[in-house]
């Protein structure tokens, strides 16, 4: 494992990945569908696949769903696989003992008599499916007319459809008795906007950006937040200044003790104090620890965000192993604060200047500039489902996958421990 704050631990206790001997076969990564309240409603599962290897696709979503990986990547809660529906098996039994598993389906399904067929069969069985129409018209005849009988969601584009169209498609569904997702929601405005009308979630890169705002203004919760950090980064402070720091903030030092000493982790001894975890882990991972543990606590921002921001933290430093010594835990600030703006609800021009952090930091954060821009740039890509084997070699993807994987299991333990709570 990296030398994240999990991995300063010696060799013998680090744990295997759950994910291993499936990411090489198996690129895929998971995407939020959040309710009204910002809480998760589900996940969409995109699965990376090159034209020519849908055999082996199949096999390898069926294996991920037989021996629990999938379920571990979602951890139990509902998720929808996005994938050919002429590759669901014609024994679909695999699917039907999982109820937590849908299938997103595509239009054009309507027009195979023989897979709507299997489709109903599915359906009548307990499969859940959701439609997305994206921004194409609701009236297709009768075959559309039954495949929408069959499904319990429709996805809707709300970045392509005008929004009165948007409004009328929904109110329509939602008089039909479906949940209407909003799909491609990839701003604030569309976002507000589809908080007025009758949709069960909202999916997008909404999520992910700032909310523009004339004069930031930061609450008290997040201006303490942000003087931690300035603190912690401005002072270089050594094992026992570091754990002054933290001293005053008692439910800070609790999180960092639990979640350090937490079994998942499995360190040789317990750790009494953020000074002992200093020495043991190092002080700039330990500080990286701090940044973790302080922005986790931010509770009035969804989780699925900060998680977000776990995973591009662990990816920026698996990525930059290999580099010169350090630059793994300058990797992981910059993944790590790369959503501070958008966590923050303030611009990071207004934010970084209070921070002092090192020039590469800094100018990845701003202008995705220097090798730490060049990782979180590529991190950005996977986010968004845009590498192809076209423009980086398959064996990149494969180990993009693998990473991408463990680190959703590190930022998914991690966001547990300092919450408290086990994953749900």
């Amino acid at each position: 494992m990296s030398p994240s704050p999990t991995s300063a631990a010696p060799a013998a206790t680090s744990k295997p990945s759950i994910y291993e001997g499936v990411a090489p076969a198996l690129p895929v990564m998971r995407v939020p569908l959040l309710n009204r309240e910002r809480e998760l409603f589900a996940y969409e599962i995109l699965f990376h696949r090159e034209s020519g290897d849908e055999a082996t696709l199949l096999q390898s979503v069926l294996g991920m769903i037989t021996d629990g990986a999938l379920t571990r990547l979602v951890r139990g809660n509902r998720a929808f696989l996005n994938l050919p529906a002429e590759l669901l098996p014609e024994d679909a039994d695999v699917l039907l003992h999982q109820p937590r598993l849908g299938v997103v389906l595509q239009p054009h399904v309507a027009d195979d008599a023989a897979l709507m067929k299997r489709l109903q069969s599915m359906a009548q069985r307990g499969c859940q499916f959701m439609l997305d129409v994206g921004d194409q018209d609701l009236d297709h005849g009768l075959p559309f007319e039954a495949l929408l009988q069959m499904v319990q969601l429709v996805r809707l584009d709300a970045g392509q459809l005008a929004p009165e169209v948007l409004a009328q498609r929904a109110a329509h569904l939602h008089a039909r008795g479906l949940h209407v997702v909003a799909g491609q929601v990839n701003d604030h405005p569309t976002y507000e906007r589809c908080l007025t009308l009758p949709m069960e979630a909202v999916q997008g890169r909404y999520l992910l950006v700032p909310q523009p705002m004339a004069v930031p203004v930061l609450t008290a919760n997040r201006l303490s937040m942000l003087r931690l950090l300035g603190v912690l980064h401005e002072s270089n402070p050594g094992p026992v200044e570091l754990g002054n720091i933290v001293r005053d903030d008692a439910v800070l030092s609790y999180k960092l003790l639990s979640c350090v000493n937490s079994a998942y982790f499995a360190l040789p001894r317990q750790l009494k104090s953020v000074q002992q975890a200093a020495i043991f882990f190092g002080v700039t991972r330990m500080r990286n620890w701090v940044d973790t543990m302080a922005m986790c606590s931010m509770d009035d921002r969804p989780p699925e965000l900060l998680r977000a921001a776990l995973i591009r933290a662990h990816m920026c430093e698996e990525l930059a192993q290999g580099m010169p010594l350090g630059s793994a835990e300058m990797a992981f600030t910059v993944g790590l604060f790369s959503l501070l703006d958008t966590l923050m609800c303030a611009p990071m021009e207004f934010l970084l200047p209070q921070l002092r952090l090192a020039p590469e930091i800094s100018d990845a954060l701003t202008g995705r500039s220097g090798p730490f821009g060049a990782i979180l740039q590529q991190i950005l890509a996977w986010e968004a489902n845009e590498l192809t084997s076209a423009q980086v070699p398959p064996q990149r993807i494969q180990r993009l996958a693998t990473i991408y994987l463990n680190a959703t299991q590190w930022a998914d333990q991690v966001y547990a421990s300092a919450n408290e709570k086990s994953v749900q």
